[in-house]
């Protein structure tokens, strides 16, 4: 599949013959709009892992190949989004992980990296979407990684470690939730748990649709609670999926999924609240891999655009669009080439993780240039990057360590290769403590203040859609 195919339904509709008032009256625009509607419905997306950069180098790459600005950035062009920073510390550091950033929002308590809505004194605090679900609104999540891992986990439940995920899929089948879609099939099947309990079992006999591809996920009954989960760990990211006709067919975008989660709840009359996060766009961050981040931080931004869409027709959906952390802070470097380097991604047709996997420790110096080419945009290496690379194959060698990077690949190396030719320069290899960006649109926006505490997003949730602590 070409790349223009893939990116060819994001172009943003008109806003159907919406008329702007005049700038000076931002209130109206931001405020007005808003007025005497309720916030029925919420959809929480989180781009997880996003720093600052990856969001701008998403907005600069629409608006240089597609001439026009991230779903995200035209809430902002357009004046109809509000937008604030918000300190994401947990209770253990200034630098937090997913599962507390989550936990944060979830259960309005900061807890200590690596739990679960579990405070540091032992207390279990509620997590969010069992008090909407409680208040009688149907609720779920999507994602592109297992839905048992830290983000969609910290909105759902509790546990005193982020890693024990077959746990986590059992408590899940115990909170009602309506809608879970994702990856981590191994955490409900049988065959690949130790306990050998059959969790896909579980759900069907509490009245749960399974879904297991694309198809089967577009086909299920919108009266009937559904589960899909498409891959036995993370979906793959978004540049793979891109080139692989057999994965398209069977693993949803996340714009698909979220269409779907909205399609499943959208006529429940007490309304629905979803988390929507674009999981990978960490783990690409993590792994220093500039075209599975922005690729997949693209991917992210047409799921907003689902959300958008929904939200700017029902009229009673808030629609929040935030990070749980930075992540590597990647961003262009200033020089005579940078124009020209960062277009170059656009010509990227794999993620680093996957050019570096198809690598051998045989492999000629030669071979490894021409493959290094073929799928970064023409990128021409030296014979003696080429070298390095497979060096890192050679069981006499140092291996790389790191998050997510369970081959043991050069991406820090691979990283430092490609600054040159596409101007894309990182901080690290792990999250950072920047403020995370924040933008709402929809009835409850115009209470946003400027500067939040992540805990206090979960008290602003609750108040604003009328729901009891």
């Amino acid at each position: 599949m070409k790349r223009r195919a893939f990116f060819k339904n994001g172009t943003l509709a008109a806003l159907g013959g919406l008329i702007l008032p005049s700038f000076d009256l931002k209130a109206q625009t931001m405020g007005e709009a808003h007025r005497n509607k309720r916030t029925k419905n919420i959809i929480f997306l989180v781009s997880d892992g996003m720093s600052t950069g990856t969001m701008v180098m998403a907005d600069l790459y629409l608006k240089r190949k597609y001439g026009r600005p991230s779903s995200w950035m035209d809430l902002y062009e357009s004046n109809l989004g509000q937008r604030a920073l918000m300190d994401m510390a947990s209770a253990s550091s200034v630098v937090t992980d997913s599962s507390a950033a989550s936990s944060s929002w979830g259960g309005g308590v900061r807890v200590n990296n690596g739990s679960l809505n579990i405070s540091p004194n032992g207390k279990e605090n509620m997590p969010i979407l069992q008090k909407f679900k409680n208040a009688g609104k149907k609720v779920g999540c999507v994602t592109t990684v297992m839905i048992t891992h830290a983000t969609p986990a910290g909105f759902c439940t509790w546990s005193k470690s982020r890693n024990a995920m077959n746990e986590i899929a059992l408590n899940y089948t115990e909170l009602g939730l309506d809608v879970m879609l994702g990856g981590g099939s191994n955490y409900f099947d049988a065959a690949q748990r130790k306990d050998k309990k059959d969790v896909f079992d579980m759900l069907k006999k509490k009245g749960y649709t399974i879904a297991r591809t694309r198809n089967e996920m577009l086909k299920a009954p919108a009266n009937k609670p559904l589960y899909g989960v498409f891959a036995e760990e993370a979906l793959p990211y978004s540049i793979d999926r891109a080139q692989s006709a057999e994965e398209q067919a069977s693993i949803p975008t996340l714009a698909e999924m979220t269409a779907k989660a909205i399609d499943q709840l959208k006529n429940h009359p007490n309304g629905f609240v979803i988390q929507v996060e674009g999981g990978k766009v960490d783990w690409a961050a993590h792994g220093n891999d500039i075209g599975a981040l922005l690729y997949d931080q693209v991917a992210f931004d047409e799921a907003v655009k689902v959300a958008l869409d929904f939200a700017k027709a029902d009229g009673n959906t808030l629609v929040v669009i935030t990070s749980d952390h930075g992540n590597a802070n990647p961003g262009l470097i200033y020089g005579k080439e940078c124009n020209d380097n960062f277009d170059r991604l656009q010509k990227f047709t794999h993620s680093n993780d996957w050019i570096l996997q198809q690598i051998n420790a045989n492999d000629s110096v030669a071979k490894v240039k021409e493959h290094v080419a073929q799928h970064c945009g023409g990128m021409t290496i030296s014979e003696e990057q080429a070298k390095e690379l497979l060096g890192y194959y050679a069981k006499t060698e140092r291996k790389e360590d790191g998050l997510y990077n369970y081959k043991h690949l050069p991406y820090r190396l691979f990283a430092e290769i490609q600054k040159a030719h596409t101007s894309v320069g990182w901080i690290s290899m792990d999250h950072s403590s920047d403020y995370t960006e924040l933008g709402m649109y929809g009835p409850g926006s115009e209470k946003l203040k400027p500067f939040m505490r992540n805990t206090e997003l979960h008290t602003f949730l609750l108040e604003v859609a009328e729901v009891s602590r």
